[in-house]
């Protein structure tokens, strides 16, 4: 029915923006006139009012209006929320956002510095947002907030219980479930990012759906499972990549021999059977020697994950996007017999069976992804404590409201049609999907 109502309302939005731009848009030999009249056709329209100016007009307009904010009073009113806060929090970093600030947008220094402290990737979500909103601020919400609250007090736990209500258990493992689009991952980059401006050790998965997807894959005779080398290369250059100085200060504690595996497409070495780990090695030199030597990455990565339990010196924090693609089958097969061939599930892949597991003492969190989902899952996983999951909810009014401002603010909506009535009519449209609110953002007349 929703997607019906969606259909419906973009028809008729597409068919008066053609109506409006015929009407708005002089003809040519109009247009010839006015030019030969020293007159240019920009002129005929306010490119603000006319639906059809592309994303550059739109960029300078805002760059204009953000240079000149202080002579331009209607570019003034959009940056307060309509409970009278500000639109924009005054917080200089995550860490400093207080709960005060839920509903208002949190500016980020640029995107090449959040492409600095997550080079793994940003989700895909936070990408769209700021492409179409053409700025990158993100909206501060409570579940981001709870988040980074509850890993602050397992490491620093406060001296005094709160006086003011009944504090809430700390947990270290957690699972982020909720509606699709409801902000899953975005909540779990930013936990990242905090994480990382605290100086903590992050091992970040923005795509765990790649460690079940593409590449070579043996079976390991030693162990029974499957060995993807393709992914484990990628997996230690990601980890080394915002890490590498932390890495260069931390020690191994376990100097066994790793065993080597196969190579991607050239088999196993002759004559060599595990590779040595000198005295005194830092984290950095293993990862480095997993990137070196293809045979050893798998390896390498799986004694990553023992040593990142042993790590004391720093908080570490394991921070998997997209885990419910661990709990399901991969795109690999095991030929049984001519005709036929077996699923091999996720569990029975080297590196997603040391890393899925949440029954131990580590920080840890994942979020599900039900847009590369394969199928619902039970409510109790294997190997995740039964209190881990907490839902992400869609949009509440206040947020919606802000989002609706914000939106305006950035030209997404048409400044002089924008209305109470039509932004609650967006929200109740899209049930405070955040997605669909974006989609829709533009088709209010």
């Amino acid at each position: 029915m929703l997607r019906r109502l969606l259909k419906a309302s973009a028809e008729n939005a597409t068919a008066h923006h053609r109506c409006f731009s015929s009407a708005a848009k002089p003809s040519k030999s109009k247009t010839k006139s006015m030019m030969a009249a020293g007159g240019s056709s920009a002129d005929t329209t306010d490119p603000s009012h006319d639906l059809e100016y592309d994303e550059g007009m739109r960029a300078r307009l805002l760059k204009e209006e953000d240079e000149q904010k202080h002579l331009n009073k209607s570019h003034v009113l959009f940056d307060i929320r309509p409970d009278g806060r500000p639109l924009f929090t005054s917080a200089a970093s995550l860490s400093a956002l207080t709960h005060n600030d839920c509903a208002s947008y949190f500016n980020f220094t640029s995107i090449q510095h959040l492409n600095a402290v997550l080079p793994e990737g940003l989700p895909h979500g936070m990408q769209k947002e700021f492409d179409d909103s053409l700025r990158t601020a993100l909206l501060v919400r409570k579940s981001f907030l709870d988040l980074r609250d509850n890993f602050r007090r397992i490491v620093d736990p406060p001296m005094w219980p709160s006086t003011t209500h009944k504090a809430l258990k700390a947990r270290k493992q957690i699972v982020l479930d909720g509606p699709r689009s409801c902000g899953k991952s975005i909540t779990l980059a930013m936990l990242v990012h905090w994480a990382r401006d605290q100086g903590w050790l992050v091992f970040y998965v923005p795509n765990a759906r790649s460690w079940t997807h593409g590449g070579f894959f043996y079976r390991n005779p030693q162990t029974g499972l499957w060995d993807t080398p393709v992914q484990a290369e990628n997996i230690l250059k990601d980890f080394l990549n915002f890490n590498k100085g932390l890495l260069q200060q931390l020690p191994c504690q376990m100097y066994d021999p790793i065993p080597l595996g196969e190579g991607p497409g050239v088999g196993f070495l002759k004559g060599v059977e595990s590779m040595a780990i000198p005295e005194h090695s830092t984290l950095y030199d293993l990862v480095v020697a997993g990137v070196d030597r293809t045979h050893a990455a798998v390896g390498v990565v799986v004694r990553l994950r023992e040593e990142l339990s042993m790590v004391k010196d720093v908080p570490v924090l394991i921070a998997v996007d997209q885990y419910n693609n661990w709990f399901t089958f991969s795109e690999y097969q095991e030929p049984e017999t001519v005709r036929s061939c077996r699923p091999i599930h996720s569990r029975e892949l080297t590196l997603v069976n040391r890393f899925r597991s949440m029954t131990h003492n580590d920080m840890m969190i994942g979020a599900f992804s039900h847009s590369t989902a394969v199928g619902k899952l039970r409510k109790e996983l294997p190997d995740v404590p039964l209190d881990a999951r907490i839902d992400v909810p869609r949009y509440t009014l206040d947020e919606a409201a802000a989002v609706a401002i914000y939106y305006a603010r950035q030209r997404l909506i048409r400044r002089e049609v924008f209305s109470e009535e039509k932004w609650k009519k967006i929200f109740y449209l899209s049930n405070g999907n955040g997605a669909e609110m974006r989609w829709l953002a533009p088709l209010i007349l």
